[in-house]
């Protein structure tokens, strides 16, 4: 073959160049003298496998990819794809960052769709290893070539490709999410619980409360659903779910309130609260199970007394302030529910802020965001929403340098977490008070700007190179 040739071509063109003779390269390669012989001697001509092109590559010197563009054809030796040399390839080249001959294999693998359930199987093992990113390529050629728009395979890719690509910006987050919709009915039982639970906290940070209220709905009609047949056994007990099934039931109800307090329900997600207050009757909980349950137990008198703090009676102030102090994770959406209520109702806070201005300063330090259960993106996204509820407090009360300080952080974490409504809300609430700013404070903000400018740049400059403008 005519790129079989090529390859041989090569190694033959180099050992000429380079002196070498059949056994003295065989020893620098460490491969046997005859092994090498019949590979470019042989009739036919014996194939090439990965490790034996990556042994010469490396003997010769040459970036480790020298060769790849013309192993593919190597994969197709006989015209017939061989997974042996295939599968191994296919691996070495997403280990590397080869994307370009990863494309140029699959495709040739895709005149026969036959080889889709192959090329999932290969992305299966991937995963269950761990080795996520070296999957998605493969879990993207199922996508585009997979001709049963009903079979398990394709669902289950598009999960993957959904878990593998949210978390990354809000922007791509939301692309996951509106790829991934439309199938997540056709997965798997456990992949149906985890693929809706992650919609659920996907729309929560982006803000969609009504998005958030439909799938903590089918969440909890779901969750129900496995509880009622887990009872009468008529499914396996065994589900291999990310979480233990009593998250599943216990967040469709703390998120379908969550949503509705967020929307000034206060009354109908007081109601919620009843439904993961005490999950102490879940069967099969297991220590996992039953440390689950604490939580919602804290998360239910936290939301509560929330709640009655959000609707303004200022009443309920020492024993929330209380269950702050015997609950320190809790204390960063603590002081976010009581600003936001002072900011709603008009009452005075300064005695609280004071009780807690340790934690206030130390809430800028990653480190302390970090000791919450709740996840890294949701404690910084919490935090740049109760800078800037600090800001408008401490404006509300002519307090403008510290206002300012706030709004200053606020537009920081802004910028990490790519929160582009809140930021350009910081941005005109600096610019409205910018005479009272000190001149550090305006120094400091001139190089938030610059910042922005210079991501911005790095990000054309990546779309350029990309695209080829």
């Amino acid at each position: 073959m005519e790129n079989a040739t090529t390859i041989r071509s090569e190694i033959e063109k180099e050992l000429k160049l380079g002196g070498y003779t059949f056994n003295s390269f065989g020893q620098a390669t460490g491969l046997n003298r005859g092994i090498f012989s019949a590979m470019l001697n042989g009739n036919p001509p014996k194939p090439i496998s990965v490790r034996q092109m990556d042994l010469i590559t490396k003997a010769l010197n040459y970036p480790e990819d020298w060769l790849y563009d013309l192993y593919v054809d190597e994969c197709f030796y006989d015209g017939r794809p061989h997974w042996k040399r295939v599968k191994p390839f296919l691996i070495r080249c997403v280990e590397i960052g080869n994307l370009r001959c990863v494309e140029k294999v699959l495709s040739r693998l895709m005149e026969d769709l036959n080889h889709i359930p192959t090329i999932f199987a290969l992305a299966e093992e991937l995963y269950e290893e761990g080795k996520y990113q070296e999957a998605a390529p493969f879990y993207e050629c199922v996508i585009e070539n997979e001709k049963y728009q009903h079979s398990e395979r394709l669902a289950i890719s598009h999960y993957r490709i959904f878990s593998l690509s949210i978390n990354v910006n809000p922007d791509r987050d939301l692309e996951a999410a509106l790829r991934f919709m439309p199938f997540r009915n056709r997965v798997p039982l456990e992949f149906h619980l985890d693929g809706l639970l992650k919609l659920t906290n996907l729309y929560y940070k982006l803000h969609q409360w009504k998005e958030v209220e439909r799938y903590a709905d089918e969440l909890r009609s779901f969750a129900n659903i496995v509880c009622e047949n887990r009872r009468n056994n008529k499914k396996n007990n065994s589900l291999n779910t990310e979480r233990h099934l009593v998250v599943y039931y216990g967040q469709s109800y703390l998120m379908k309130g969550n949503a509705l307090e967020k929307q000034e329900r206060y009354e109908e997600a007081m109601r919620y609260t009843d439904g993961y207050a005490d999950l102490s009757w879940f069967e099969d909980l297991g220590e996992i199970g039953r440390k689950e349950v604490r939580k919602f137990t804290v998360w239910a008198d936290a939301n509560r007394l929330n709640l009655n703090i959000l609707m303004g009676n200022t009443k309920s102030l020492p024993m929330y302030i209380q269950f702050l102090k015997n609950n320190p994770q809790e204390i960063l959406l603590g002081l976010l529910t009581i600003v936001e209520s002072a900011n709603k109702h008009g009452f005075s806070i300064e005695h609280i802020l004071q009780q807690f201005s340790k934690e206030l300063t130390s809430f800028n330090n990653e480190l302390s965001v970090d000791t919450s259960y709740y996840n890294q993106s949701f404690s910084y996204d919490a935090y740049a929403d109760l800078c800037y509820q600090l800001a408008i407090y401490m404006f509300n009360n002519f307090l403008h340098e510290k206002a300012i300080y706030y709004v200053l952080k606020s537009l920081r974490k802004c910028i990490e977490m790519e929160k582009k409504e809140k930021f350009a809300v910081c941005t005109a609430l600096f610019q409205k008070f910018r005479s009272q700013a000190t001149k550090d404070q305006k120094l400091e903000y001139e190089n938030i700007m610059e910042e922005v400018l210079i991501n911005a740049n790095k990000k054309n400059e990546v779309y350029t190179k990309y695209h080829g403008f």
